[in-house]
């Protein structure tokens, strides 16, 4: 097979760095950002750059911004007393999604992870426990990381160090998702499903 061009090449390349995205994934994408008119390339091309440069990592919580502190933690009508602790700013944009939650964050940027080689001090916890100690608002917080060995270790250790401050600590509730079969559940799932069981 002849090779393409080394500029097409490249921008396969670096397509095929994105997460999700192969080889074959690459060259379509490739293909069609060539199929744009220059003004399309210019946009998309702009659009990557001003992303990378305007934004950045609020003060307060950690959540990706363009202004210091977010809209989120400026935002007087949030409820400062309970503060969610999640793993990236996706999950700030998931939980946003159920607009049933007004309380605040805190971005982690990761989970504790000994098998990769990342502590407590590699994740954005100091800063929280630096929050915890600066704001006597916050009555209560909400872990939800991730169901997965990283995130349980990444829970079970932000309660062993922020429950002594007599702070209420809170996980998220895992199991059978609404509208699942539990002859489809593994057993992890339903474990979780029935120690998160409430009374009716």
């Amino acid at each position: 097979m002849k090779q393409y061009p080394r500029p097409l090449n490249k921008l396969i390349n670096e397509l095929s760095k994105l997460p999700g995205i192969g080889g074959k994934t690459a060259q379509r994408l490739a293909f069609h950002i060539l199929n744009l008119t220059d003004n399309e390339a210019a946009n998309l091309a702009d659009a990557i750059v001003s992303a990378k440069r305007s934004l950045h990592y609020c003060s307060v919580c950690g959540n990706l911004t363009d202004q210091d502190p977010c809209l989120i933690c400026s935002d007087a009508n949030r409820d400062p007393s309970v503060i969610c602790v999640v793993e990236t700013p996706q999950d700030v944009m998931a939980m946003e999604r159920i607009r049933e939650y007004n309380g605040l964050y805190h971005v982690l940027h990761g989970a504790i992870s000994p098998v990769e080689g990342i502590g407590p001090n590699d994740i954005n916890l100091k800063s929280l426990i630096t929050r915890l100690q600066n704001d006597d608002r916050v009555k209560e917080i909400i872990i939800a990381t991730n169901p997965n060995i990283e995130g349980e270790a990444t829970a079970m250790y932000i309660s062993r160090l922020i429950k002594p401050s007599g702070i209420r600590v809170t996980r998220i509730a895992h199991g059978i998702p609404v509208g699942g079969d539990l002859e489809y559940a593994d057993e992890v799932t339903l474990l979780k499903a029935i120690e998160g069981r409430r009374e009716l």
